[in-house]
């Protein structure tokens, strides 16, 4: 297993493994995911970025592929960060309908549901890259923009 983790940084952070496609890599997966978020601050995605995680990682496994899927974590914004998995098929996922009976075929709907619609998939030579974006929950910062510009009026200042 190779893990690569460039400094991080808010414009920088990132965290990459190559995985075999056996079922022991979601859990590695997801500690990826979770070890990274925590660090960078984003401890209220961990828990859908795990679910994320595995679903994408579940399914590169099911592709029969036999080299290594390549499962990255990467800070797009100071309040949102991409989940990716790279694998050798290039069949895309797709939403599926599945019934109240069917015991599988609800994983992207899952992803889907938890990005609020914020994933997408990428064919390339050799392969596909699916990805997932979550955006954090938490309050915004002053350094984020959180009051409004100084060109707006309040109403004290209207009534003043």
């Amino acid at each position: 297993m190779l893990v690569q983790a460039p400094p991080r940084t808010p414009a920088t952070a990132s965290a990459r493994v190559l995985l075999p496609y056996e079922p022991r890599s979601a859990s590695v997966a997801r500690h990826l995911v979770r070890t990274a978020l925590r660090e960078w601050g984003f401890e209220d995605l961990v828990d859908d970025a795990e679910l994320i995680v595995s679903e994408l990682v579940g399914n590169a496994a099911k592709t029969g592929c036999h080299l290594r899927m390549a499962v990255g974590l990467e800070q797009i914004t100071g309040r949102a960060v991409r989940i990716s998995v790279r694998d050798g098929s290039r069949v895309l996922p797709c939403l599926i309908d599945a019934g109240p009976g069917t015991e599988s075929g609800r994983g992207m709907a899952l992803v889907h549901h938890l990005t609020a619609g914020h994933w997408g998939a990428a064919l390339e030579s050799d392969g596909k890259t699916v990805h997932a974006d979550l955006r954090t929950r938490a309050p915004l910062t002053l350094d984020e923009g959180a009051l409004p510009p100084a060109s707006c009026q309040t109403r004290a200042d209207r009534l003043s």
